[in-house]
């Protein structure tokens, strides 16, 4: 879906009716209140407001690896960390030394950032051959990426600030935390405050998507109601739900509600709102962006413009350069170790993969230059992706072993010992019994 609505968007761009596609995101967009007004076009609907919805996802899918994922354990994830430094710090180095006086100087942060959806397409076409050791590292790395583009665009990109909403925004994240603690699990008063402190920080100068990531980072990561607690009201409600004994009941529906909002207290409102809103984000929210940010006219001039040739750079050169950098240094200091069935060969083309950076780069693009962001910079992104794209694919095409014959070829040391332990015991006893 975002790789066709980028295509779609670029047609149009290109196209007779460039102007009519470009102006229809201008179209106004007015929500008043007595005298209070939210006057902003559709752009800035998408980029500002759906977008945060988007940024709350990932502030549940950091929190998620934080608390039961691959970045949970110090010793697992000081690779992926590393890695994503690396990838970071390189790229905006050679963007800036690139830029350094020039008036494109501001958009040091468009490099640095990976984008997931593009990177998890390119490991499914090549199927059951990636290493799932492999997924797992790019997937923590890019969550990290993430976290370091947060930051960016929050101490960055923050020209000047107004303390008054700063106060008033913080004044909501602590209700939302209160009433957390005190145990109210409806969502209602949640989407409330949450859109409070979205407009507090919106008129702070903060970025306001950011309040997504915060509100992301505070959902509770554990269930309420344990699953053996929920299998004894099962029981109990057993009876309740026989077939005479329910035709006679009164007030059915309020059972059923009871019954439907205990069942999902079995699971974290992390988990449950991830699984609920992902599909939101990936087929609504994301596809919208590109098509509002991902329409620029292609122009050869484009291409040798310093600003292109710096992001080109930076994705397809500062990325891989920085992840393996940084990877070798961690690995060769003992802080950390290569995955299972990845060697150097293997790391040095998925790091390829990680300059991707389409989504966030383009965002960070609106935030240095202005709403509409500057083309020469998104065509930069548009050719520095793909060149990344192509170019990690056909990498791991040569440095992947064939595809595995069975299922168990991926199975990592410690599950073979075990299972050739297992056998070990059962021919034993098969042994033992046929002496006896």
């Amino acid at each position: 879906m975002l790789l066709i609505c980028t295509m779609v968007a670029l047609v149009a761009a290109n196209s007779p009716w460039a102007e009519q596609y470009l102006h229809f995101w201008h179209t106004d967009v007015v929500l008043q209140f007595g005298n209070a007004t939210f006057h902003h076009d559709l752009h800035h609907v998408i980029n500002d407001g759906l977008m945060a919805i988007f940024f709350f996802v990932i502030g549940l899918e950091v929190k998620r690896e934080l608390v039961h994922g691959s970045l949970s354990n110090l010793k697992q994830s000081s690779l992926p960390i590393a890695a994503a430094i690396g990838g970071m710090i390189v790229p905006a180095a050679i963007y800036l030394s690139l830029q350094y006086g020039q008036p494109g100087m501001n958009g040091w942060g468009i490099p640095m950032a990976t984008d997931i959806a593009f990177v998890v397409g390119c490991l499914a076409v090549l199927g059951p051959r990636v290493p799932h050791s492999l997924r797992i590292l790019l997937l923590s790395l890019a969550i990290v990426d993430d976290i370091g583009a947060i930051l960016v665009i929050a101490i960055g990109y923050t020209e000047s600030l107004d303390g008054r909403y700063l106060l008033l925004a913080a004044f909501a994240v602590g209700i939302v935390h209160f009433i957390s603690q005190i145990g109210v699990r409806r969502f209602p008063p949640y989407v409330l405050l949450g859109a409070a402190a979205w407009i507090c920080l919106h008129e702070s100068g903060i970025h306001a998507t950011l309040i997504g990531v915060i509100l992301g980072l505070m959902t509770p990561a554990k269930p309420t109601l344990v699953p053996e607690r929920f299998r004894d009201y099962l029981h109990e409600k057993e009876r309740e739900f026989d077939q005479r004994t329910w035709n006679q009941r009164s007030h059915r529906a309020e059972v059923v509600k009871e019954v439907q909002q205990l069942t999902r207290e079995t699971v974290s409102p992390l988990e449950y709102l991830e699984t609920t809103l992902h599909p939101w984000t990936a087929y609504v929210i994301m596809p919208l962006f590109a098509l509002a940010n991902a329409g620029v006219k292609i122009e050869p001039a484009y291409l040798a413009d310093s600003v292109a040739i710096s992001v080109v750079l930076g994705l397809v050169v500062g990325k891989p350069l920085g992840i393996v950098l940084f990877s070798w240094v961690v690995v060769r200091m003992g802080i950390a170790q290569l995955p299972h069935r990845i060697n150097w060969p293997i790391l040095i083309s998925g790091s390829f993969l990680a300059g991707i950076g389409f989504t966030m780069a383009l965002f960070i693009d609106g935030l240095a230059f202005g709403a509409e962001g500057l083309d020469t910079a998104k065509t930069g992104v548009l050719f520095g992706s793909a060149i990344s794209a192509v170019i990690g694919i056909a990498l791991l095409v040569w440095t992947l072993p064939p595809s595995p014959s069975s299922p168990s070829s991926d199975e990592d040391d410690d599950t073979k010992s075990a299972q050739q332990t297992m056998v070990i015991h059962q021919s034993s006893e098969q042994i033992e019994v046929r002496l006896n």
